[in-house]
């Protein structure tokens, strides 16, 4: 009923001289000749026409030359080279923006596809476990695309059927080292294709002077510094709650100071109040002024505060129910931004227990409710362990500065962001280096982005309360 394919004779085989094994050799279907070449030639233009589809200025400086030496000489294609590189280098010299934007950063993709991706590709496969041997083949991930920024190179990289991202993010050291990169993220670009980000250099290492402050009224987006890739970090503290852990001399107080500073002519207006909750009784209280009354030190100070805003959640919402489902910024009900500084000593570190829990039971009530009726939460800790901190979930936006350890990544960004390279464990504890530096989680996104906060100064602090009290 079924074919007999050549080999199935072989168990029907018997040996007549002991200790003499039966070999069994398959048939070997001859491949014509012509089929071959055919095959070649075909891999041959399509690598071609892929090489000019995805590098032209690459494929542009070494086809012409060539073309231009065979037509007419040497001596010409000489001249036309320094015709070229003397109108590159005034074009770059002029605007070098759009020289890097059209050819420098092409030239260098290419360079770095062939001399760095390319030439490593195979072994960095093999040896860390992303590539497959079977039956005599080697199956290696395919390397799409090489693309530079002013920082890092992005690699477009199409996975073997059967892999899973996390195969790749548990691999992120031995790609870095493989590629002779500092670190490595991963990210997905669309399925079966993953985007891994290696940068050459890092553009955070440099402090941050503190953000002008802006000259429109605005609840935000504030800015309150740069992300890696060179844009503005906006931060979004309107319809959202905002959770910053570091550990000590992180920098958590520049992000508190750069969000304030970006408020500053909301606040002016009487469209932003900010409830500061300081009891380090240390960051906050350089701006007292800011805050009025609405400033507490002491824990049963801040319990107070939290239950009135609590209070102004609840009337709002009184008053919403059934009219409006999103918060907008009047002088009558303007945005309350709580902000909380070290907020583990009032819900983990507080001896009077009453008190601990009446604090907890206000800010789950504000992380809950609050949003849609415009209260936010600020808050900043050090420890972010789920015994110390309950509600940690309950902040959509999460900032991860300098951390102890590589667990709490996890604990602050959420489960596999330490896998897709937020190492926020290894930011340098030196402050000109690494205070304000972390990493970002966006509710809309699950991808880390590496950012730095502006440093507000003392002199800056004093001179924004005086703004304000003018």
């Amino acid at each position: 009923m079924f074919k007999k394919m050549p080999g199935d004779e072989a168990q029907h085989l018997v040996s007549t001289t002991p200790d003499t094994a039966v070999v069994f050799r398959p048939a070997v279907v001859r491949t014509p000749a012509f089929v071959t070449l055919v095959i070649f030639a075909w891999r041959f233009l399509a690598g071609l026409v892929r090489l000019l589809w995805r590098h032209p200025i690459a494929s542009a400086v070494v086809a012409v030359p060539c073309v231009v030496a065979w037509l007419y000489g040497w001596r010409m294609s000489l001249v036309l080279i320094a015709a070229a590189v003397t109108v590159l280098a005034l074009w770059c010299s002029v605007h070098r923006p759009s020289f890097l934007r059209l050819v420098g950063w092409r030239l260098l993709a290419f360079w770095r596809f062939v001399w760095v991706y390319r030439r490593h590709w195979q072994a960095v496969m093999v040896v860390s476990g992303l590539g497959r041997h079977l039956r005599g083949r080697d199956y290696l991930p395919h390397l799409v695309r090489v693309r530079c920024t002013s920082w890092a190179d992005v690699v477009t990289v199409k996975m073997l059927h059967g892999q899973a991202v996390k195969d790749w993010a548990d691999r992120i050291d031995h790609l870095a080292h493989g590629f002779e990169a500092r670190s490595c993220r991963v990210s997905i670009a669309r399925a079966g294709r993953l985007v891994l980000v290696f940068p050459r250099h890092d553009p955070l290492v440099t402090p941050l002077p503190a953000m002008p402050i802006p000259d429109e009224v605005s609840v935000g987006p504030v800015m309150v510094g740069a992300r890696e890739d060179g844009s503005p970090w906006l931060l979004n503290v309107h319809g959202t709650h905002v959770l910053v852990a570091g550990a000590t001399g992180a920098g958590k107080g520049s992000v508190i100071w750069s969000t304030i500073r970006g408020l500053l002519p909301a606040v002016r207006v009487g469209l932003v109040q900010i409830w500061a909750l300081d009891p380090k009784r240390m960051e906050l209280s350089f701006g007292r002024t800011l805050f009025g009354d609405r400033y507490a030190a002491t824990p049963e100070q801040c319990a107070d505060l939290l239950d009135a805003a609590v209070a102004v959640m609840q009337e709002r919402a009184d008053r919403f129910a059934g009219q409006q489902r999103s918060h907008t910024p009047t002088v009558e009900d303007p945005f309350v931004l709580v902000v909380v500084d070290e907020v583990a000593f009032l819900t983990a570190y507080q001896s009077d227990r009453a008190l601990k829990q009446r604090i907890s039971a206000a800010l789950a009530s504000l992380t809950t409710q609050g949003r849609a009726v415009g209260v936010g939460v600020m808050a900043a800790l050090q420890d972010p362990r789920k015994d110390v901190l309950t509600i940690r979930n309950l902040f959509p936006d999460k900032i991860a500065l300098r951390l102890d350890e590589s667990e709490q990544v996890d604990m602050v960004l959420g489960d596999g962001a330490r896998d897709r390279g937020a190492l926020a464990d290894h930011i340098s504890p030196i402050p000109q280096q690494g205070a304000g530096v972390g990493y970002v989680r966006l509710e809309a996104s699950p991808d880390p982005i590496r950012v730095r906060a502006a440093y507000v100064s003392d002199a800056d602090i004093r001179a924004m309360a005086e703004a304000v009290a003018a």
